[in-house]
């Protein structure tokens, strides 16, 4: 891939080798597993000791390098976190032994072989460790000062972060300690694990990389920590500017309460949504480098993430039609419960604009058409989603500049009547949960134009049938397998029926 300095899988032994340094950038997010996590990998290390397998997966590591010898962790901070943690445990448990006399000398040396190896070394005089790993703004102070140096760990003063680190290092010290009795038998495990765990490690030679990075692997299935890497660019922008300590706490303050309304899988989404009611649409894979191209003073960040929280609502509401920001908008909720329905996100960024810039009448007209638009475009018609975005984008930039729009800024994806019918004749709902609940709506609305009968669609009271059964017996005459395959899950065939 385009942009991968290099790829390759290296044991955890690899990794902390040959003077290799790693840093978890410092408005990186705070150590945050707990026992569920530390858990996780105890009994999976564990089963690998005792199966004698010859491994155990730790997934991705994506790091950023320019000299091949110091390292930024972009995505695996967590990771590498706890297995130094666990190391310490052992190193704890060693030092214990060698103050109760219990083979002294081979611990120590067992000790200090293990701490320069994986953990890094503290000078002798000033007692300043010089570590392997060094954690972000809020946690490095509490591992390097307490956790290397086997301090008694403070309880009190601690912030979050100091504190899952102080519980992690407990937990597995508790383990470690029950598990092996001799200094030979601590510094054999660590011995053996530390060839058997390995990691597929991608290597970046800037942020950009990275983000493009987190993009592919997500596509895959590989769910990273994008918003981190947008979040550490922002932060840093204004770092360079050697800022006062108060407007970086109200930086992480703003920042925190988008995470707490979007959580952190959902803020890449809506940063592209929020960007492109405002600006020339861009895709999701050129957002970072569209940001860092246009956000780089400390004034715009500032400006860009307050916009972002004072717009997160909006953003919920339009997700939402059950929000009490639609409560006394009937005539919206109805056509938001339609885009919802239909499983709609192109409109977002439109709507964001729309609501920023709108009167109510006009904002109500033009969800009615973004529902009837998605319904014979996207349900019926099945067309390409994307050309949408494009159009729907060019609205958002006009309403911004114009604060009205006109129906026929849409012509382009309404989908003409004569195309709408063909389309619906033959349209077919296989029989799913999401297609059931779209078959509904569209037979409620047509009891309701032929009949003028208000079903609700959304009620358990009624239920569809097929009129020819997906597996029609012999009764019901012949039929041949084509005949059947294009007729019974065509609107035709379907019929709405009260459950009883």
């Amino acid at each position: 891939m385009k942009g991968i300095q290099g790829t390759s899988n290296k044991t955890y032994r690899q990794l902390m080798g040959n003077d290799l340094r790693y840093e978890i950038p410092k408005f990186q997010r705070d150590y945050t597993w707990e026992a569920e996590q530390w858990d996780d990998l105890w009994m999976d290390i564990k089963l690998l000791l005792s199966n004698e397998e010859d491994g155990h997966y730790m997934g991705y590591l994506v790091l950023q390098t320019a000299n091949n010898k110091e390292f930024i962790i972009i995505d695996g901070q967590h990771r590498l976190t706890t297995m130094s943690l666990m190391i310490l445990a052992v190193l704890k448990s060693l030092d214990n032994l060698a103050i109760a006399g219990i083979d002294s000398e081979n611990n120590v040396k067992r000790k200090e072989s293990l701490l320069n190896s994986y953990i890094g070394y503290v000078d002798p005089v000033t007692l300043i460790s010089n570590n392997k790993l060094k954690l972000n703004r809020n946690s490095d102070d509490y591992y390097k000062q307490h956790l290397v140096l086997l301090k008694d760990l403070p309880l009190r003063n601690t912030n979050t972060s100091e504190k899952h680190m102080r519980e992690c290092f407990n937990w597995y010290y508790e383990r470690i300690k029950k598990e092996f009795k001799s200094g030979e038998a601590l510094a054999g495990f660590i011995d053996n694990l530390v060839d058997r765990l390995f990691f597929t490690v991608i290597e970046v030679t800037d942020q950009l990389n990275a983000f493009k990075v987190f993009e592919t692997l997500n596509a895959r299935g590989v769910q990273l920590s994008s918003a981190d890497l947008l979040k550490n660019y922002l932060f840093s922008v204004v770092d360079e500017t050697k800022p006062h300590i108060s407007e970086i706490e109200e930086l992480e303050n703003i920042w925190s309460k988008i995470i707490g309304k979007l959580g952190e899988q959902k803020v890449e989404d809506y940063l592209r949504y929020y960007w492109n009611s405002a600006n020339k649409s861009v895709g999701k894979k050129d957002l970072f480098k569209v940001i860092r191209g246009s956000i780089k003073s400390k004034e715009q960040v500032f400006e860009l993430v307050r916009n972002l929280n004072d717009t997160a609502d909006i953003y919920l509401a339009i997700q939402n039609p059950e929000d009490e920001f639609w409560r006394d908008k009937p005539d919206i909720k109805k056509s938001l419960k339609e885009l919802k329905l239909f499983q709609i996100r192109q409109t977002n960024s439109l709507l964001l604009a729309a609501i920023r810039n709108l009167e109510t009448d006009k904002l109500t007209k033009l969800t009615k058409i973004c529902a009837v638009i998605s319904f014979r475009y996207n349900i019926i018609g099945g067309l390409n989603p994307n050309a949408q975005e494009e159009v729907y984008n060019s609205v958002a930039l006009k309403i911004n500049r114009d604060k009205s729009f006109n129906p026929q800024d849409f012509q382009e994806i309404y989908v003409n009547d004569f195309n709408f019918e063909n389309d619906f004749s033959t349209k077919e709902f296989k029989n799913t949960s999401r297609n059931h609940k779209i078959v509904k709506y569209i037979l409620s609305k047509i009891e309701r134009y032929k009949f003028n009968k208000d079903i609700d669609s959304e009620s358990d009271l009624f239920t569809f049938e097929h009129i020819l059964p997906e597996n029609a017996d012999d009764a019901w005459g012949e039929f041949t397998f084509d005949e059947i395959n294009r007729s019974v899950y065509r609107i035709g065939n379907l019929t709405l029926l009260e459950k009883s």
